[in-house]
């Protein structure tokens, strides 16, 4: 009958137009870059505070440590860094803080550049949080990285491109620096490196004042960080991000942690 076969006209159209429409879906989501997924920084809140966190994989990023220019100047503001890898290759993604500085933009602890050690690892006991001890060493080397408190990086004596002296570490082993309870009193802006795997680093900026031991508990229960390390803190964040449109630092830094796209 007409009806019947008009019917049927509009239900084989309106297959052809879904299977059609259901390929082009298939063919736009298998032309996404699975690396294009999600951005390296995200907004999130954890036990209501909030934090800027940014993930670096090493088979993407380069994670490199600057500290001071060609004259021997320090950078002292993370936008004055380099925006892109040598020879133009790799835009800077972020940057934040790379630990504890004296008043001359010194690190206080181990720093090594390049492969170059610029200053040695520090033992001393000592008031601050940098001698809250154990303190540790965020390192990277090739497409691997690391976070170990000082005592066991001294002890494997790891090959390393790039390291970064700062204290204290926030987790050792999956478990909380054990004196982070006492300096519950102490609020404030707080960025932190832990390792969520060989490959993976975790940065951690906090929108809010927070606690070592919130800050800890943040890369233990939400990033699932088995180690972790404080970089410092104060009264601002300490976040550089074209994308996100974060102009870095107000005050002068030391040392600076960049992570830019590998080509």
């Amino acid at each position: 009958m007409p009806g019947g076969t008009a019917a049927t006209t509009l239900q084989r159209s309106s297959a052809y137009r879904s299977a059609r429409l259901g390929v082009l879906l298939l063919v736009a989501v298998s032309a996404v870059p699975a690396h294009a997924a999600s951005p390296p920084c995200r907004a999130m809140t954890h036990e209501g505070r909030g934090y800027m966190v940014c993930e670096a994989d090493l088979r993407r990023h380069a994670v490199k440590l600057f500290w001071t220019r060609a004259d021997g100047a320090p950078y002292r503001a993370l936008a004055s860094l380099p925006q892109a890898l040598e020879k133009g290759r790799g835009p800077l993604v972020f940057a934040t803080n790379a630990g504890m500085f004296d008043a001359q933009y010194r690190p206080v602890g181990l720093y090594v550049e390049n492969g170059r050690e610029f200053v040695r690892v520090s033992t001393r006991s000592g008031p601050g949080n940098f001698h809250l001890k154990p303190n540790g060493v965020f390192y990277v080397a090739g497409d691997t990285a690391g976070v170990l408190d000082t005592d066991a990086f001294l002890r494997s004596k790891p090959q390393v491109d790039f390291a970064t002296q700062s204290g204290p570490m926030l987790v050792i082993g999956g478990r909380l620096h054990p004196r982070l309870s006492r300096a519950q009193a102490s609020l404030k802006l707080r960025d932190g490196v832990g390792m969520r795997d060989p490959h993976t680093v975790v940065f951690a900026i906090s929108e809010d004042a927070v606690s070592f031991a919130e800050f800890a508990r943040l890369f233990r229960d939400a990033l699932g960080c088995r180690n972790a390390l404080f970089l410092d803190g104060g009264s601002v964040p300490t976040l550089y991000s074209p994308a996100l449109r974060r102009g870095g630092n107000l005050l002068p830094m030391g040392p600076m942690i960049a992570v830019f796209e590998r080509n």
